[in-house]
């Protein structure tokens, strides 16, 4: 028998903040960068990587293919909710003290200069390089006649009989422009009329984006398939002549909220938003830079976007293609591959211990993707599901790869006899139909599916098992920074905790109680767990560094995450930095505080890495007086993370511990390269003379090289 169940009792998951949250009285009343802007100056930094020539050729050309992906996110959820805010009238500031509309206009400049920024790095910078070493991406008008008429079989026998031309005319409106889709607007002219007439031609997203022209050893040859579309149209439109055609793609806002006191089945609701979602306003139209005026004017019209939201892009439209090219097998041009290690602790020689064993000699820390997710996480869940001693299975679910060997290993235990509860989040943004569709099959297998709490997503990171062994049970758990998913752990830096310790396995006992039925529970041995206690709780550790400082003790924070923009966290740091506390933050994405800031922030430092690896662990160190804490979690500092989500910290002591002081070192250490946050809110490449790499001395600290 099979449960799905959507707890709708959230009311014990206020937020009490701790003594002294609210005091900003004596704080400047701007103090806050804006959050947005912020997240462009972190894409300028993804960008300044592909454009830094001591990177090999072809990761330069990803993290254009990154920067790209990243911008179409930003604009389907960061300016879409700006715009959302206009048009409902909403003149509230932000907290640094801008509205939606000079938000929009700032966010608009910036974004049109970093998209020329990326269009020129590709087109006179590294289309060049990759065309020296023989990897080229060509137009129609360079292919020989001979390569013309193979492609030109290939057009007609796989590409043309997937398009669908489509006439705007009084019998036949303006096409549905889907999001993101890439478009061929055409004009026609009627040679018996001399009319001119305009078609939409979609270029089909199940094909490859680039053709290959040739490919040897050395070389590597594309064609657009939007070249060779445009080559051929009058196979479309036979008797009519070709006067003109340009490219555009549109923008979609993809945000979507779904009443959860009103839907009693947030399953079905959830699947009719998702198909709302495809039919949400433009909030960008990029075009072809050399696009005819009286085309773009109906583009403009007829999809709804201000002349403001239309981006000329010269050269090459959507370069999050570009991620085909790199798949080219030319290993010179890219980082030197890695064989993630085998945490020690979990093998023997060769052959892989049994996982409980390990854990009931003490607790085990493994570092993705230096260690691997295979032998650690990914085979902790398989041994309990093949494990006749195993009773229950439980885990909490956000992302996961779309052939998951974790849901694999859980419908394995369940059609074992295991008891399996699964929590899947079926909110994950962009996630939602893959988790909908882990979640039937996770049912059809015989286990308990969850979906969380109403107006909470569930984003902690947790497996919990149940183990027969003697006369009594024995629990061991895992709680982690990322996500279970395979894939991105090869590429993710994450952090993952083993343990058996009794106090955080009975703690995780309680807040599955609380995920899965109508438990009140609050307060935990200890864990910190959002939305009640993991604000409070990190702010009393900040108070506490404050009067550390005050008495003269040792006092110290580094927090390591992806994002910092919770105010009264943030207030909280200056007051620390104002007591005298040296502050050091490693932020990858959203970052809010002004850090070095005279009569402000003297004493916080704030850094950037980005790298091979995208930096996702979050790590919060506190000295104490001598007794430093050492914290892990799933939670970055941000109002949705503290409040609207169920996240979990863990401590980490011991031998444990001191890996992570030695990881903090590295980070925070000035000779490692890093991007430093400035006092008028630039960022600015450091690392002293040396400029150490802190992802490689990592790799060659923890993960073996391999070829």
């Amino acid at each position: 028998m099979t449960e799905t169940v959507a707890v709708t009792d959230p009311t014990a998951l206020s937020t009490e903040l701790a003594p002294g949250a609210d005091n900003a009285a004596d704080l400047p009343e701007v103090r806050f960068s804006n959050r947005e802007m912020s997240w462009l100056n972190f894409n300028a930094r993804v960008l300044a990587l592909a454009e830094d020539r001591r990177q090999p050729l072809l990761e330069r050309m990803k993290f254009l293919s990154i920067f790209a992906s990243n911008l179409d996110e930003f604009y389907m959820v960061r300016v879409a909710g700006l715009k959302r805010r206009m048009e409902m009238g909403l003149t509230v500031r932000s907290p640094d003290g801008l509205s939606p509309r000079e938000i929009l206009a700032l966010v608009s400049e910036r974004s049109r200069e970093l998209t020329a920024r990326h269009a020129r790095c590709f087109l006179t910078d590294i289309a060049p390089a990759l065309a020296e070493e023989g990897i080229r991406i060509l137009r129609w008008e360079h292919l020989d006649l001979a390569q013309q008429q193979e492609l030109t079989e290939y057009f007609h026998s796989k590409i043309f009989p997937v398009l669908t031309p489509l006439a705007v005319d009084p019998a036949h409106p303006f096409p549905y422009i889907s999001g993101l889709s890439l478009n061929l607007a055409v004009l026609v002219r009627d040679p018996d009329s001399d009319v001119d007439r305009f078609a939409r031609v979609k270029v089909p997203n199940n094909v490859a984006r680039f053709v290959v022209v040739r490919r040897t050893a050395e070389d590597a040859e594309f064609l657009p398939i939007e070249d060779l579309i445009a080559a051929h149209l009058s196979a479309l439109f036979p008797g009519m002549e070709i006067v003109q055609h340009h490219l555009f793609r549109v923008t979609r806002n993809t945000d979507f909220e779904v009443d959860e006191d009103r839907d009693e089945d947030l399953l079905q609701a959830l699947e009719r938003e998702l198909v709302r979602r495809r039919f949400g306003p433009a909030v960008r139209l990029e075009v072809a830079d050399d696009i005819d005026d009286e085309v773009l004017t109906l583009l403009t019209s007829e999809i709804d976007v201000a002349a403001g939201e239309v981006v000329r892009v010269p050269g090459l439209l959507d370069l999050t293609a570009l991620w085909q090219v790199y798949d080219v097998d030319r290993p010179a041009l890219k980082e030197r591959p890695f064989v993630p290690a085998t945490h020690p602790r979990f093998a023997d020689g060769e052959s892989p211990k049994s996982v409980f064993a390990t854990l009931r000699e003490g607790d085990v820390l493994v570092h993705h993707p230096y260690e691997s997710f295979a032998t650690s996480v990914q085979r902790f869940i398989e041994q309990a599901a093949a494990d006749p001693n195993v009773l229950a299975i439980k885990q909490t679910l956000y992302r996961t790869s779309g052939d998951s060997p974790i849901v694999d290993a859980l419908i394995d235990a369940a059609e074992a006899g295991k008891q399996v509860m699964v929590l899947v989040e079926i909110k994950a943004r962009f996630d939602e139909q893959a988790n909908i569709r882990w979640a039937r099959a996770l049912e059809r297998a015989g286990c308990h599916v969850v979906y969380g709490l109403v107006g909470l997503k569930t984003h902690c990171k947790t497996s919990l098992v149940v183990r027969q062994e003697g006369g009594s049970l024995r629990r061991y758990a895992h709680i982690g920074t990322g996500n279970y998913h395979p894939k991105t752990a090869r590429l993710y830096e994450d952090l993952g905790l083993f343990t058996a310790d009794e106090r955080i396995c009975a703690d995780l006992t309680d807040l599955f109680n609380v995920l899965t039925g109508y438990s009140r529970q609050t307060e935990y041995r200890t864990l910190l767990v959002a939305p009640q206690g993991l604000r409070p709780g990190l702010l009393a550790r900040i108070e506490r560094e404050i009067e550390n400082a005050k008495a003269g003790k040792p006092s110290h924070i580094q927090i390591k995450c992806n994002h910092l923009v919770d105010e009264i966290l943030i207030d909280a740091l200056y007051r620390a930095s104002g007591a005298g506390v040296k502050v050091e933050l490693m932020v990858r994405t959203f970052c809010t505080i002004k850090a070095g800031v005279p009569g402000l922030s003297e004493n916080i430092t704030v850094r950037s890495i980005l790298g091979r690896f995208l930096e996702h662990s979050r790590i919060f160190y506190v000295a104490n007086d001598g007794e430093p804490e050492y914290w892990i979690g799933s939670a970055d500092l941000m109002h949705r993370n503290l409040d609207r989500r169920v996240e979990v910290l863990t401590q980490v002591t011991g031998a444990n511990a001191d890996q992570l002081r030695a990881t903090l070192d590295l980070a925070f250490d000035p000779d490692t390269a890093a991007w430093e946050l400035q006092g008028d809110d630039r960022w600015v490449r450091g690392g002293g003379a040396k400029s150490v790499d802190y992802q490689d001395v990592l790799l060659k600290r923890l993960a073996p090289r391999g070829e």
